[in-house]
């Protein structure tokens, strides 16, 4: 029986190590940068890799007073790029924990 308790507090100890892992990856996470963009990058947006907008440039040219729905169109565009791209690094990142381990998440 003796065999079981060190099997089980050696898994505990990997447990341990892997969240220490993914906490420093979601950090690193929060560093990324990531830019979506539109309209062939007239419009660009960057976006964290915790989804947090963090910049939005807007090439003047893209300005037209009498269509302000298309500049709207590209901004909400390079926003969505830019959200799919941190969505994509994320679960690349984080991926790596979750292969092998029938987690759910």
């Amino acid at each position: 029986m003796r065999g079981g308790m060190g099997n089980m507090q050696n898994m505990m100890k990997q447990m341990q190590k892997m969240q220490k892992k993914m906490a420093e990856a979601q950090e690193q996470l929060g560093e990324e940068k990531i830019e979506g963009t539109a309209g062939g990058g007239i419009v660009k947006v960057v976006v964290t890799g915790h989804k947090e907008v963090v910049d939005v440039q807007i090439n003047p040219e893209a300005v037209d007073p009498d269509d302000v729905e298309m500049l709207q169109d590209l901004v909400l565009a390079a926003v969505n790029d830019a959200l799919k791209k941190a969505d994509e690094l994320t679960n690349n990142t984080m991926g790596q924990f979750t292969k092998g381990m029938n987690l759910p998440f």
